[in-house]
């Protein structure tokens, strides 16, 4: 059996490329396991159970809840997501290197629920860099690329409370700096 993984967070604005970035580091490390998480909505089609979501009822995500089950949990359009506690620490306990993708808010509840967790901040090298790759999506209307631009200056002033920031103005060299502190080698 390997030593303890290491549980590392990633945060960082819509667009900033957190999703890329996650996709190129799980290619190059088959080693990572990426945080599964659970849900109270229902699949669509082709999700599946332990892939996709941990799909629960209601009532089983509130005891999870009350029991401490989470390390981090919302509620989005009236369905819960969480982070489940006992699927990470598994996959830690056999050595594996845990990777969480999430938004700040939960950066923040795994701070306080996993302190011994590495938090990564993917910033852009710039506001208006980060404006051109949401508007260069072409999927969003006006009013949404507003709101993400107004919660992205909010998240921005965040990034001080990480213990890395990474700015992804080259993918590669991005990609280089996780890997060396999530000490992937």
């Amino acid at each position: 059996m390997a030593g303890r993984g290491k549980l590392t967070l990633i945060t960082g604005p819509s667009g900033v490329g957190k999703g890329t970035l996650v996709n190129q580091l799980l290619e190059r490390h088959s080693s990572i396991w990426l945080s599964v998480s659970a849900t109270t909505r229902s699949p669509r089609q082709g999700e599946q159970d332990g892939i996709n979501y941990f799909f629960q009822s209601r009532d089983r995500f509130e005891a999870l809840v009350a029991e401490g089950g989470f390390l981090e949990w919302a509620e989005f359009a009236g369905n819960r997501y969480g982070t489940p506690r006992l699927p990470v620490e598994q996959r830690m306990a056999e050595g594996r290197p845990v990777l969480l993708e999430i938004e700040l808010e939960g950066a923040r509840q795994v701070r306080s629920s996993f302190p011994e967790g590495f938090q990564i901040f993917l910033a852009p090298p710039s506001f208006e860099e980060l404006e051109r790759r949401i508007r260069g999506r072409g999927t969003d209307p006006e009013e949404a690329i507003q709101r993400r631009l107004l919660r992205a200056r909010v998240e921005l002033k965040a990034q001080g409370e990480f213990d890395a920031v990474v700015i992804n103005d080259d993918l590669e060299s991005a990609l280089q700096q996780v890997e060396t502190l999530m000490e992937l080698g």
